[in-house]
């Protein structure tokens, strides 16, 4: 038997009127939809600004964390893309690579927690998933690279490593760089409840002839020509990774970040920056091979720039999630001086056109309110909650509809919500619960402004929304699992 309790007080009367109250002149909203944002951890440009070398900055670092995924949370978003490594560091306790100096000042330092745990843990209390963000193949230049000392890969491993312009990078072209990023990722997806593991230039520098892999193609190349055999070493370690996770825990879904124009369309040019020449990501072919879940192209562009574009993307989707990334950091004065009201067309757009959701880079500029982005999202495109849309290429089948919802009042003036556990046919995960609420019977759980809480668990009660019990009349609860299937909702009985 699973509960939920609540206790009726003046305070959650209160937030609860701010939390549930939406604009009657609200547009239609998807029920199911990504909403991602990138926290960026290189540089320190998103998080941390505060250093984790006593229990003060530790829980300063901390709190700036939690004061994201609130935000985040409050503007209903559901998916956070967090920054794992960066340049050959990592953010979480290593066996390859050590710990960003971001974190404490100093390579290597241990910040006394364990960052990505902290985060995953945070983030599936809010509701959200969490996705391990990983820059795959720059190492960065000299200056870092040294400063890493002999925990560099560079070091460790130097065959798999080149130096191309003042920077270093792993070499594609050598079948064991694949086995090295397989390794770390192996190690997060082991050790982490994350979601999904997210993939950030995955590919060859930009326009690029001159990259040191020429030993590499004489050995390897097999009567290719050299573009097509850097295209098909980005693939193969494409392939190697989904394969490599799938087999530890199929439900963790597998997604890149791709140069945001995948080729030339028919009436209009990239303009030489496209993934398929510029960068040797063959996009189309993984989509096709199934070797991907979601895609986060790069559309950090403006009108035709971005819509046809986008459209193609969805053309060569195959079923897979294309979640176009919004270039928000556009809308800075310093950056580009967008208006608003682009972002707001691309948003509109994506919907109208059944693409899987946005993602935007970075939280920063929402975080900072840019152009009042962060009210057009909380008060009129994101005023209800979206679930994240199924894989159904890995498992189509809902679990089981919970049975015996009740509400009841018991002793102390608490609010108990109570169901029997519903049952899964993928049997490592317990499923999960949406939880809906109307003044209406029965409750519509179509309309995502009935949803009051989601991925709620046995184990995880400790960030739930407010549940609205003085708000609303009805509940009802339905079980989802970790592909997104969700089963028919129980209702109560009138």
């Amino acid at each position: 038997m699973l509960y939920l309790y609540g206790m009726k007080t003046k305070a959650i009367i209160i937030l609860l009127s701010l939390i549930c109250q939406l604009s009657s002149a609200q547009e239609s909203l998807p029920k199911q939809e990504v909403r991602a944002a990138w926290i960026t951890a290189v540089y320190g440009l998103d998080w941390p600004k505060a250093k984790a070398t006593t229990p003060d900055g530790r829980k300063l670092q901390q709190g700036e964390i939690i004061e994201m995924l609130d935000r985040l949370k409050a503007a209903n978003f559901n998916t956070v893309l967090f920054q794992t490594r960066t340049r050959g560091d990592v953010i979480y306790k290593s066996l390859y690579e050590p710990f960003n100096s971001i974190l404490t000042g100093r390579t290597g330092g241990d910040p006394g927690y364990d960052p990505l745990a902290f985060v995953v843990e945070e983030c599936h209390r809010r509701g959200m998933e969490c996705h391990a963000w990983i820059v795959a193949i720059p190492l960065g230049n000299r200056t870092h690279v040294n400063s890493l000392g002999n925990n560099s890969v560079t070091k460790k491993r130097p065959a798999i490593t080149v130096a191309y312009k003042r920077e270093f990078f792993l070499n594609p072209g050598n079948p064991d760089t694949k086995r090295y990023l397989m390794d770390i990722t192996a190690e997060i997806v082991k050790n982490y409840d994350i979601d999904g593991v997210h993939y950030d230039y995955l590919r060859y520098p930009e326009n690029a002839p001159n990259f040191p892999d020429r030993n590499e193609f004489r050995r390897y190349g097999d009567g290719r020509d050299i573009n097509q055999w850097r295209r098909d070493n980005i693939t193969e370690i494409v392939r190697y990774i989904y394969n490599g996770v799938k087999a530890l825990k199929p439900w963790v879904k597998v997604s890149t970040s791709p140069v945001g124009k995948y080729d030339d369309t028919t009436r209009y040019p990239s303009n030489g920056w496209n993934a398929y020449d510029a960068v040797k990501q063959d996009v189309a072919g993984w989509l096709g091979e199934g070797i991907q879940d979601q895609i986060f192209p790069m559309m950090y562009f403006k009108g035709n720039n971005f819509y046809p574009f986008a459209l193609d993307w969805k053309e060569q989707s195959n079923g897979r999630q294309i979640i176009p990334g919004l270039g928000i950091y556009f809308l800075d004065p310093k950056e580009g001086d967008w208006n608003i009201s682009e972002v707001e067309r691309q948003i509109r757009f994506c919907r109208s056109n059944y693409l899987s959701g946005q993602a935007y880079y970075r939280v920063k500029y929402l975080m900072d309110n840019v152009q009042g982005l962060y009210d057009v999202l909380t008060n009129g495109l994101y005023t209800a909650p979206a679930l994240i849309p199924p894989m159904g290429w890995l498992d189509n089948q809902a679990p089981s509809t919970p049975k015996g919802l009740k509400l009841e009042t018991a002793d102390g003036g608490f609010t108990r919500l109570s169901w029997e556990a519903a049952t899964d046919n993928d049997t490592r995960n317990a499923p999960m619960y949406v939880v809906y609420a109307s003044n209406n019977y029965p409750v519509d759980t179509s309309d995502p402004v009935n949803i009051v809480a989601q991925r709620v668990s046995e184990n995880n009660y400790t960030y739930l929304p407010l549940m609205p019990w003085t708000k609303k009349r009805y509940f009802a609860v339905s079980a989802i699992d970790r592909y997104g299937n969700e089963s028919e909702a129980a209702q109560m009985d009138q």
